[in-house]
């Protein structure tokens, strides 16, 4: 161990007498010697001890130094800032840091020293207003909070000031928001942070009676940390793993010397300055497939849900505590529905995003102390969060993503050595297919890559608002500052400008110009926000895009109970029964994006819907199953029995699975003559009972290339017959609805789009397709012509 202060180090040992883990061992010497660090580690490996043990040392010994306010003292600042992607997990970490400040203060007394008091406290979007404000004036110095707060704060006068002396930041798990747009937005708040410890607060615009004025020195109660924060990212599922230590540190890090002295790879070779810690993703796992005695057809019956909750309650029954994953709200809700007259409402909940703070809080509370024996989730329980001692993760459905399922069952055995218990329910045969891949690709260590988005300038735009809200820039120096973010390092300038001239024209409305947010110098080269560009930035920021629900209000108390989503609100009526968070509740009255409910004691619900929730299988999830449907079809010609029997010994299929598979891919062949897989594609037509002529494209390329790519079919059908037609996509399969007129060979369909003519037919599919409009709005959210909030009253989507 990197010599610790006696009292962390003793209190470390008497906890974990067994010593530090491989990715503390690996870790702690890098993180000590002030280099930027990025650990990659199976669950349950102690990763985030890694990451925090160091600054709660350097705490330690500020408290007991000179340099603070007296023996045992610490300076009013906040230190460390933890960022979580879900609430959830940030809440879980301040409880559980708990014990280590509680068991160091300990140490300290039976040493004679002084107790230092270390203060930590949560903020994210579900903090009352009055915790906020006590934040702001008494920072507390390990600080845990989402991407989204962490930008409210950065572009806040009070919050600036608090932020500045940050000298460590942790990104907990680093894949969850790397690879979509929500990571592009926070990888330049922390360009923005690392500027504001720098630089500091003075020369910070702010408003006073209506007129701009600007913080002095002399304004300044405390300086900023005077050098960039420290990054250190984990997670257990990132790949490749160079691409996220890239992602995390910026561009703007000169390589330095080899890093493996510190105990880890990274180095100015690779010109990246972060030391990467990469103990792998895989762990000791007791993976299992389970099928009812019903065999699974395209669809689950009846028959089959039946058994699957008859399963589900005999494994919940005989675990002291089990974790049920699914892959949407109402799956969860019905699961829960259906569970409870199995073994009782007391004992099984739901969790999900469409539940309050505090009754997420309770389930996640009653569950780690065992007072529940299941809770029903979805993906807001995936990461990283440490809800007790989980005996088995079960998962409905496919999660269609290797890192899902990892993270998903990792949730069990956290304790350190003990084996990961995990159960999956495929709920067709195409998805039994995918889970036996699923199950292979994970014995095999193979994880899913993560692309991250390139230069999105509907974030960039939101993000140019807040800085120059906060303070004026130079043109050029905010666009070193915007390329130093690893996804903007190639932004062009000429796309830099574009959106400066958007910020700084508005557009035209009946009503004047709007959202002309700042004001660009173009001889002088200077920008700064306009009035109202800071309310806008902290109102209708971040990246995650309005979804139009409900709130659930119960009456007379007005409490919130969740949300609902918005057809299912409007399609209802007065006096309707349904069900959020194992509860009946009775619809009293339908308000603008409110309904009001009371207790239905218990009536029989509906079960509400949200919409846009699934996930789509991944691109090497897609690669895994082909490459399966073609190794079993090689043992076909074996002889009955040969493709069970090699699908048992290489997967590890209890043999009514194996026997189910090798029948279907059987049944597929005898069909269609060949099994399809990437490399040999299928285009069958028949006619159905109406005399519809139906089209299917056989293509296991998973639902984001095979939905993408049935729009353009669809449009190039409807250009060649000057008709309009249906057209479906799953993960397997593209679906074309033609009527009985329509007569064509079916050969040439495969030459209807080539490279050269892709993409334009694709984007001309896009425009007319109702996702189009969806996906504008959210951009035009994004970049803040469109507001989410005016007046204090959210704008309707």
């Amino acid at each position: 161990m990197i010599p610790f202060h006696p009292a962390v180090r003793q209190w470390f040992e008497r906890r974990f007498p067994g010593g530090p883990s491989p990715p503390q061992r690996r870790g702690w010497p890098a993180i000590h010697s002030g280099r930027h660090t990025l650990i990659a580690a199976p669950t349950g490996s102690g990763k985030t001890l890694a990451a925090f043990l160091t600054a709660i040392d350097d705490l330690v010994r500020l408290g007991l130094s000179d340099d603070a306010g007296g023996p045992g003292v610490l300076p009013d600042e906040t230190r460390v800032l933890y960022v979580s992607p879900l609430k959830a997990l940030g809440n879980d970490i301040a409880k559980n840091l708990v014990e280590p400040l509680a068991g160091i203060r300990d140490e300290l007394l039976r040493m004679g020293l002084p107790e230092v008091e270390i203060r930590t406290a949560v903020r994210t979007g579900d903090t009352p207003a009055a915790e906020r404000q006590a934040h702001l004036r008494r920072p507390p110095h390990l600080y845990v909070t989402t991407p989204e707060s962490l930008y409210i704060l950065l572009t806040t006068r009070h919050g600036r000031a608090m932020l500045q002396t940050v000298r460590t930041v942790i990104v907990d798990e680093i894949h969850a928001v790397a690879d979509d747009k929500r990571g592009s937005h926070l990888a330049l708040t922390l360009e923005r942070l690392e500027h504001l410890a720098i630089q500091g607060t003075v020369g910070d615009v702010y408003k006073q009676s209506g007129k701009s004025e600007y913080i002095r020195e002399s304004d300044v109660a405390v300086g900023p940390a005077g050098r960039a924060p420290v990054r250190i990212g984990l997670s257990a599922t990132q790949q490749p793993i160079e691409e996220v230590a890239r992602f995390l540190v910026g561009t703007r890090r000169a390589g330095l010397p080899d890093a493996r002295s510190a105990g880890g790879t990274g180095n100015g070779r690779d010109g990246i300055d972060c030391v990467t810690i990469d103990e792998g993703h895989v762990r000791e796992m007791d993976l299992r497939i389970e099928v009812p005695g019903s065999p699974l057809a395209a669809l689950a019956s009846g028959d089959v849900w039946e058994e699957i909750y008859d399963r589900l309650a005999e494994l919940i029954s005989e675990n002291r505590t089990t974790l049920v994953f699914v892959n949407t709200r109402r799956m969860a809700e019905r699961t829960v529905h259906h569970l409870s007259s199995r073994i009782g409402a007391e004992n099984i909940t739901s969790h999900h995003g469409s539940l309050s703070r505090e009754r997420r809080l309770d389930a996640e509370e009653r569950l780690k102390s065992g007072r529940l024996g299941a809770l029903v989730a979805t993906a807001s329980l995936e990461l990283g969060i440490d809800i007790g001692a989980v005996d088995l993760v079960c998962q409905l459905g496919s999660p269609h993503t290797i890192a899902a399922l990892l993270q998903r069952v990792g949730r069990s055995g956290r304790l350190m050595g003990a084996a990961a218990r995990g159960r999956l329910f495929p709920l067709s045969r195409d998805e039994l297919v995918e889970c036996a891949a699923l199950v292979r690709a994970t014995r095999e260590g193979l994880l899913d890559r993560l692309e991250i988005p390139a230069r999105p300038l509907d974030i960039l735009a939101q993000q140019i608002v807040a800085a120059a809200a906060s303070r004026d820039w130079g043109v050029d120096e905010l666009f070193e500052l915007v390329r130093g973010a690893y996804p903007y390092r190639d932004l062009s300038r000429a796309d830099y400008d574009a959106v400066l001239h958007m910020l700084a024209g508005g557009y035209a409305t009946q009503r004047g110009r709007r959202a002309a947010w700042v004001h660009w110098d173009e001889v002088n080269g200077r920008i700064r926000g306009r009035r109202g560009a800071r309310l806008a930035a902290v109102t209708s920021g971040g990246a995650i895009p309005d979804n139009s629900d409900y709130q659930v209000v119960l009456d007379p108390e007005g409490v919130v109970i969740g949300t609902i989503n918005e057809d299912f609100a409007i399609e209802s009526m007065t006096g309707d029964i349904f069900q959020l968070g194992n509860h009946s509740w009775q619809i009293l009255k339908i308000e603008t994006g409110r309904v009001r409910v009371e207790d239905a004691h218990g009536q029989p619900p509906s079960i509400p819907f949200w919409l846009g929730e699934a996930p789509a299988r991944t691109a090497e999830l897609s690669r895994e199953v082909s490459r399966l449907r073609r190794e079993v079809g090689e043992r076909l010609d074996e002889g009955a029995g040969a493709a069970a029997r090699w699908l048992a010994a290489e997967i590890g299929l209890a043999p009514e699975a194996a026997r189910q598979i090798e029948e279907y891919l059987a049944a597929t062949r005898e069909v269609l003559t060949v099994i399809p897989t990437q490399e040999t594609l299928v285009l069958e037509r028949f006619f159905d009972e109406a005399g519809g002529m139906q089209l299917v494209v056989h293509a296991p390329f998973g639902g984001r290339i095979n939905r993408a790519w049935g729009l353009a079919l669809r449009k190039r059908f409807c250009r060649s017959f000057n008709f309009e037609l249906q057209a479906a996509a799953n993960e397997d399969a593209i679906v074309l609805s033609l009527g009985p007129q329509h007569s064509f060979p079916l050969s040439d369909v495969f030459g209807y789009l080539d490279a050269g003519t892709a993409r334009e037919i694709l984007v001309q599919a896009l425009l007319a397709a109702p996702m189009f409009q969806t996906r504008w709005r959210w951009n035009a959210g994004r970049s803040l012509a469109l507001l989410r909030m005016q007046n204090g009253r959210r704008v309707p989507a």
